[in-house]
């Protein structure tokens, strides 16, 4: 689960939300003093637990994972992967949840194959999926690289998939100026800022600090700003809701979690980042 550039970004986006704290002390203080503190988090799309986590299979993992999450009271996300053995078993792992609760949804994240190729996942997710994302930054992904086909979408095929969707549409892996082009273009539901937790190469930088430069220009053409990367505290999330994220999302903390202390450890990291 490491990153790319000695781990910069990820380094990066920990320390972000205090610099964007320490560039505004009372941000916080604001935005507490005129909106109660009941945040909306989300598990952070998370696939590969062989080679990114250690597990010795990937559905059990999934599974684990998610069926954690829902019990801590953290809405769902999946990922996509190759092979298709990893989107597969988070859409199943959902199916499960399924079975005790009718009402369990998730977001689906894609990764940018043809369109033809996404369109066959969002039929596959289409029972569990609550919002479909695209991840748009993976085609540089490193552990993909030379493995499968990704492309660099274009506003139009991203316009496409958002017009044959039933549920909102959101653009995962904003954090360039390109990418906030593409949102202006698509005008998705949902904008996603997040550089993969550092394992994108891409531009030196924070989510934190992307959010707070590019929030008002994004939420003019998006319904709701979605961010992940280092947030670790519940003061970390009250700093993206006041730089205007709607929801926050967190994978690492609650993998590590998980394997250290399964659906409890997972519920205490929950717990955490709720109470101020």
């Amino acid at each position: 689960m490491g990153g790319v550039r000695r781990n910069e970004n990820f380094r990066l986006n920990c320390t972000g939300w205090e610099a964007a704290r320490n560039a505004d002390p009372m941000l916080v203080t604001r935005f507490l003093e005129t909106k109660p503190f009941k945040p909306r988090i989300r598990l952070a799309p998370v696939t590969g637990a062989i080679e990114n986590i250690g597990f010795m299979d990937e559905q059990p993992f999934y599974y684990s994972l998610l069926f954690a999450a829902y019990k801590a009271g953290l809405a769902l996300s999946i990922g996509d992967g190759t092979p298709d053995i990893k989107i597969q078993s988070g859409i199943g792992a959902v199916t499960q949840l399924q079975k005790q609760d009718e009402h369990a949804r998730s977001a689906v994240f894609i990764k940018p194959y043809d369109n033809d190729r996404i369109f066959e996942r969002v039929e596959w997710s289409q029972s569990v999926a609550e919002v479909v994302g695209i991840d748009i930054d993976s085609y540089n992904i490193v552990t993909m690289r030379n493995l499968v086909h990704l492309e660099k979408k274009t506003a139009a095929q991203l316009k496409e998939i958002k017009r044959r969707l039933r549920v909102p549409f959101a653009i995962k892996g904003v954090f360039c100026e390109e990418d906030i082009a593409l949102v202006k273009e698509v005008h998705p539901d949902i904008v996603y800022i997040s550089n993969h937790g550092g394992r994108i190469d891409t531009r030196t930088g924070s989510t934190a600090e992307f959010l707070a430069q590019h929030a008002a220009e994004l939420q003019a053409n998006c319904d709701h700003i979605w961010v992940d990367g280092g947030i670790r505290t519940a003061t970390d999330v009250a700093t993206a809701l006041a730089l205007g994220a709607q929801q926050v999302l967190v994978g690492r903390p609650c993998i590590t979690a998980l394997c250290k202390d399964g659906t409890d450890g997972v519920r205490a990291v929950a717990e955490s980042l709720r109470t101020m």
